[in-house]
Order: structure tokens, then sequence, then C-alpha cells
């Protein structure tokens, strides 16, 4: 007599696994297109729904209703996320991944919610999911362009964290310069207080709420202050420069293993997990 087998995940069938995949994964389809733009929707108005109970007089008359779609939403992200899970081979590496936690946490407050009242508002959270409107429309030229981005940030940072230490050692000296000229009498009370009113006039943000009163540091100021424009135009040059050297992958294709993606346009397999992506 043969026993029956455990229900676990291996009882899902491949082809019902791979529909759901292009479904929930796959924003070059017709169905994950349309499903990710319903998703997005649900989000927004999530987001709304929380930003409106926080108007008291709103709360006070339609706080029910608003419950009601909260908890609505709530189940439909749950239900996403397990489908999410059940769509990849290898779930943990999803559980694990930005999105995977971002899809858990999105889900989450309103649970804890019931055990902590007044965490509700971390429902919040669900803003950062709408990052995936790069993924979800389409979007290839924002996306590759996104990627762009953080690669040529990544091979900058090294060269930005040396101007950016310059900068800070240059209003350090700065400001010495200011409180040993201006003196408490003009505001400048200490060299702590001196090197804020040097950033905020070297980043041109300019409060007012201290000003040099001798000509001499108003000259000195002058000069800080035309420094500022040079000094933001630097760091943009930096990754404009690396910017320009980075190529753009359009590839909007999901790992149908791990889930992983931003692969390269010639990519045949996952850069993460080996995976074939065909």
């Amino acid at each position: 007599m043969q026993e029956n087998p455990p229900i676990n995940r291996g009882m899902i069938s491949e082809d019902f696994r791979k529909k759901l995949h292009t479904i929930i994964y796959e924003a070059d389809t017709r169905a994950g297109r349309l499903f990710d733009i319903i998703l997005l929707c649900v989000i927004f108005l999530s987001i709304v729904a929380v930003m409106l109970e926080s108007v008291a007089s709103i709360k006070i008359v339609y706080g029910h209703q608003l419950a009601v779609i909260e908890w609505v939403i709530t189940i439909l992200f749950t239900l996403e996320y397990i489908g999410r899970v059940i769509a990849v081979r290898e779930p943990l590496r999803y559980v694990f991944s930005f999105y995977g936690i971002v899809d858990l946490l999105a889900t989450l407050p309103k649970y804890i919610g019931l055990m902590f009242p007044g965490t509700g508002f971390l429902i919040a959270i669900r803003a950062i999911r709408l990052l995936r409107v790069f993924r979800i429309l389409k979007l290839h030229n924002f996306v590759g362009a996104s990627n762009q981005l953080v690669e040529a940030l990544k091979k900058s940072r090294t060269k930005i964290a040396v101007f950016l230490f310059s900068v800070v050692v240059l209003c350090v000296i700065m400001g010495t310069l200011m409180y040993m000229i201006e003196g408490p009498a003009s505001g400048f009370t200490s060299i702590p207080v001196s090197v804020y009113w040097t950033i905020v006039t070297l980043t041109t943000v300019g409060f007012g709420d201290i000003t040099p009163l001798t000509p001499l540091g108003q000259f000195l100021s002058t000069i800080i202050m035309i420094m500022g424009y040079g000094i933001i135009a630097i760091p943009t040059g930096l990754v404009t420069a690396q910017f320009m050297n980075e190529k753009a992958h359009l590839n909007t294709q999901a790992c149908p293993n791990c889930g992983t993606h931003q692969h390269r346009d010639d990519a045949k397999f996952c850069y993460n997990c080996g995976a074939s992506l065909k």
C-alpha cells in the first residue's frame, strides 16, 4: 500500500509555476504588464488611504471605510507575496533580495498593528514598491539610464569621497578664519558655529541667521560663495564623465529561478544564480 506523498511546494506543476512567473515577474508580456500596472494602482491607493487616515477630520467620518480598504489591500499583498515565492525555483533568493524584503515589509505593518497599535503608518513603506514602475511599464530608457547612473556612482565613489573630505577640511579652515575675523560680536560665537555658517554659505543656501559685518569678513564670504558654484560642479562632472562611459542595458527580464532583474541585453544566464534566462 503506497503512502500519500506529503503536500509540499513540489506538488505545484512546472507549467503552473511558469505561467505564474510570467504574470508576476515578466513585464515584457501583456499579462505581466497588466498585473504590474494593477499592482501599482493598488500600491498608490494604499498610500493615499494612509495619508487620508492621518487627517483627523477625514478619519472621523471615513475611518471605518479606510480601515476596510487597508485590510483588503493587505490581503491582496499577502497573496501576491506568496505567489512571488511560489513562482521562483529558489524562493529564498527572492525572500532575501532587495525587492523581496520590500515586498515583505509592505505586507507586515497591518498585521503588526494588531499587536502593537499605532504602527499602522509603517504602511507608507509601500511607497518604495513604486520603484517597480521602471520595470513594469517597460520604460527601457529609464531602466537603462538608472542602471548606468548606479554604476557611474559606484565607480566614482572614491573620487567623490576624496572630494568631500577636501571640502570638509576647507570648511574647517574657512570657518576658523571667519571666527578669528568676526568673533562673537557678529554671531560667530565658536568655531563649530563658524564652520556651520561656512557650509551653509558654500552650498549657496544662505539662511541669513549669521552675517559677517566687517569688510574683511564680507570679502571672505564672497570668495566662499563663488567657490560654492565650482564645488557643486565638480562631483557632477565626475559622475557625468563616468556616466558617459557606461553602456545602458535595457533588459527587463526576471530570472525564472531566483527572480533577479537587471541583466545585460545579451545575457543568456542569470548573473546571480546561473540559471538559463530562456
